[in-house]
């Protein structure tokens, strides 16, 4: 069975969340900015296939941290996660995008991220 939180338990995790997407979106920002300068220019200030590849690798590292926490990644451009739960009985996603300053949203399972509504 997949994990369930409580609005609690997922909030607790919030500052790890909060402190790995800064590092997730400084190297997604950097490996952007290898990748397009090294087809453009040849090459890149930020530097090359190795820089490429630790970046792809601590990204993987985060994202991997997560879903085996029970987390569901959405998306990473923007940063999308959610935490599976239930409220008042009924299957919801707790849910959290790049930028919110908190968890404050949750969404029922079937309508998905068009469903969101502010958590009580």
């Amino acid at each position: 069975m997949d994990r369930m939180f409580t609005p609690d338990e997922a909030r607790s995790l919030m500052p790890s969340i909060l402190e790995e997407t800064r590092e997730l979106v400084a190297a997604r920002a950097d490996l952007a900015e290898i990748a397009f300068d090294r087809q453009t220019a040849g090459s890149s200030a930020l530097g090359g296939i190795p820089e490429l590849k630790a970046l792809e690798a601590r990204i993987e590292e985060i994202l991997s941290g997560w879903t085996g926490q029970g987390i569901e990644v959405k998306g990473i451009a923007p940063v999308l996660v959610d935490f599976p739960s239930l409220l008042d009985g009924v299957s919801v996603r707790l849910c959290w995008i790049e930028g919110e300053p908190g968890l404050a949203w949750y969404h029922r399972t079937d309508l998905g991220f068009a469903g969101r509504r502010p958590l009580a």
